[in-house]
């Protein structure tokens, strides 16, 4: 990737999102440079096989793809310069031309790991663009956050410019530090054309049952196995398939000209209720619907503490897990997304439309993705 700057350089490739948008950029033409957390090129090689392999199932066609429009960085994003030595950083920076930082920490229960990754990683990131538009200039700095920087909510459909709310508590570290990871792209990236991508509760994949995303997966399986259900059926969650997600980053990133500068990437007001999405489960299993006591919402959240205490048993795993999860699931709110459906053309899938099958595929392969190892004939697949 010499001379002129040509590839976009993508934080998180190894990640659920990252994994999607990086084989969207790649189908689109695009030249990619991939930070991946690893130690070698060898490492960070299987690291991406691992993860691409939802999109490249066939090996010839991710070694095709490695070897001709990626550019494998192995270092950390927490680290000056990312761990690299110079001759790598300024390889780095002088063939950037575009920047999509995906890479966070979910750990919603420490904020050590939410500092750590979410603000001095973005920091380092933004070092990074501010040294490439320095150089050569910077097409776009597209930024992935979070529906969550809203803070505490009830019963609201929320715009983009009515989100953060700096006088409003947060649901947690993670949604604190992406907040602020926001702010400071903003602040710090002078003339650099911002976008902020921010999607809503993003599970499965409309076009396919297939995921290697689990965690919301399991706790949305283990409330599917109740006959009572502590919500109001009439309360709206926002879902959105990571399909429709990376398709939006990069139309928008590649885009000339964005036309807002905050977009949710979310279900918004067609947002279904718990009632549609439990009646097209019961429809597709042929089981009976659940009941909805909304006032069991407090003795229910004490059982699913003590259950989350309980071991790494199927029941212990889930009750963490939604433990987890459980405010964003009670809030009943829902994040417009009218910019991003007037710029891309259409809308997200329902999730009733597919959660039957997502659900299917997770319990069969045990919440498990049934990757392939490396082939041992394959050495390194970079140039």
């Amino acid at each position: 990737m010499d001379g002129d700057p040509v590839a976009t350089f993508l934080t998180g490739s190894t990640g659920y999102i990252g994994s999607y948008v990086a084989a969207r950029l790649l189908d689109a033409g695009d030249r990619v440079n991939v930070l991946v957390r690893a130690g070698a090129e060898r490492q960070a090689a299987e690291r991406l096989w691992q993860s691409w392999q939802l999109h490249f199932p066939e090996f010839a066609a991710f070694q095709e793809r490695l070897r001709s429009r990626v550019e494998i960085f192995p270092g950390d994003v927490t680290l000056p310069h990312f761990g690299l030595d110079d001759a790598a950083y300024g390889r780095l920076v002088s063939s950037t031309d575009s920047v999509v930082h995906v890479a966070a920490t979910l750990n919603r229960r420490s904020e050590k790991s939410c500092l750590n990754v979410n603000l001095r990683g973005t920091l380092e990131v933004i070092q990074l663009a501010r040294r490439a538009a320095e150089l050569h200039g910077l097409r776009r700095f597209s930024h992935v956050s979070t529906v969550a920087v809203a803070g505490h909510r009830s019963h609201e459909v929320v715009a983009e410019d009515e989100s953060i709310d700096w006088s409003r508590a947060d649901y947690d570290p993670y949604a604190r530090t992406k907040k602020f990871s926001e702010h400071m792209v903003r602040e710090l990236m002078g003339e650099v054309p911002v976008t902020i991508f921010r999607p809503s509760i993003v599970l499965g994949d409309s076009r396919r049952a297939e995921t290697t995303q689990f965690d919301m997966v399991r706790a949305f399986a283990f409330l599917a196995s109740l006959p009572v259900l502590p919500f109001r059926p009439g309360d709206k969650i926002d879902i959105v398939p990571a399909d429709y997600v990376a398709d939006a980053i990069v139309a928008l990133h590649r885009k000339d000209r964005a036309d807002h500068v905050i977009y949710h990437l979310s279900s918004g007001r067609d947002s279904e209720t718990y009632r549609q999405i439990t009646r097209a489960l019961a429809t597709a299993s042929g089981r009976r619907e659940p009941v909805f006591l909304p006032s069991l919402d407090r003795p229910f959240g004490a059982a699913v503490n003590f259950a989350a205490g309980m071991g790494r048993n199927a029941l212990g795993r889930g009750a963490s897990l939604l433990k987890v999860f459980f405010p964003y699931l009670i809030w009943d709110t829902v994040f417009d997304n009218s910019r991003v459906v007037r710029e891309l053309g259409r809308a997200p899938e329902p999730f009733s439309a597919y959660c039957h099958a997502l659900l299917g595929f997770s319990r069969q392969h045990g919440f498990r993705y049934p990757y392939r190892e490396w082939p041992r004939e394959a050495g390194v697949l970079t140039r």
